[in-house]
């Protein structure tokens, strides 16, 4: 199913869904949430996947699992999806808060084929016929290999405070290389002491390394129009080896791998 809103088809008993969307350059899917549980796959582009304690910077051929009556909001640049809305107790295994999967090249396969279903084929009750045969198969497998996901650290996690939240929100929409701890606490109303400790708290993480994090999430969506050295030397690192040296470690591929070839 092709571009088809999930109300249309959310009442039918079908314990899969499976509808692919394109999307217009930056368009954004506000705040809402499912009653299912959503995969939200990207087959192209970035996606900017974001809930009340955490964003996501999603690449191409990534997906996020987003559990149930989740609030998140989704900005989609240059982005076709091939999302699957799953009835809850099919999947027990699923997390309990949104996670970032790398999928196999065969889940990434089935996904492609599951787009082209048609809704009387995913039904509960298998008809006869070998097409919907096939496609019960088809929605069988893809929740088997699913179970097989790999977690990959493309998160930053957000404060609940309101006033910390809004810095985090503003920082990862630019990336400013002035900003310190100092013009952050200063922003707050905040000692820096006591900005620091409680920016801590609340995200695990200091504010410095946060925002070193937040850079490389960002240079994502550049690296699939413009070179890694210029995205280096736009995120301000001293040469393109120490960018990629960082971008691999913290992010867990190369910046190369990205690029739009």
């Amino acid at each position: 199913m092709r571009n088809i809103s999930l109300a249309e088809v959310d009442a039918h008993d079908q314990i899969v869904l499976p509808i692919a969307t394109d999307y217009p350059p930056g368009y954004l899917l506000d705040w809402h949430e499912h009653r299912r549980a959503q995969l939200l796959y990207a087959a192209t582009g970035t996606m900017l996947v974001e809930t009340a304690d955490g964003a996501w910077t999603v690449p191409g051929e990534r997906a996020v699992l987003i559990p149930p009556r989740t609030p998140h909001r989704v900005r989609m640049l240059d982005v076709q999806t091939n999302s699957l809305y799953i009835e809850p107790e099919a999947v027990p295994w699923w997390p309990e808060r949104c996670r970032a999967v790398e999928l196999t090249p065969l889940l990434r396969e089935l996904l492609q084929a599951a787009a082209d279903l048609r809704l009387e084929q995913v039904g509960q009750t298998a008809g006869a016929d070998d097409e919907t045969r096939r496609a019960h198969a088809l929605l069988e497998l893809i929740l088997i290999e699913l179970e097989q996901v790999r977690e990959v650290p493309l998160q930053l996690p957000l404060p609940v405070d309101p006033r910390l939240a809004d810095l985090c929100r503003a920082y990862s929409t630019s990336p400013d290389l002035t900003v310190d701890n100092v013009s952050w606490a200063a922003a707050a109303g905040m000692s820096e002491r006591a900005f620091t400790r409680e920016f801590r708290q609340a995200t695990g993480m200091s504010p410095a390394a946060w925002r070193g994090r937040a850079r490389l999430l960002a240079a994502i969506p550049i690296l699939a129009h413009q070179s890694v050295t210029e995205v280096s030397a736009l995120l301000g690192y001293a040469s393109p080896a120490s960018f990629s040296y960082a971008f691999t470690r913290a992010l867990g591929v190369t910046p190369s791998s990205l690029r739009d070839e």
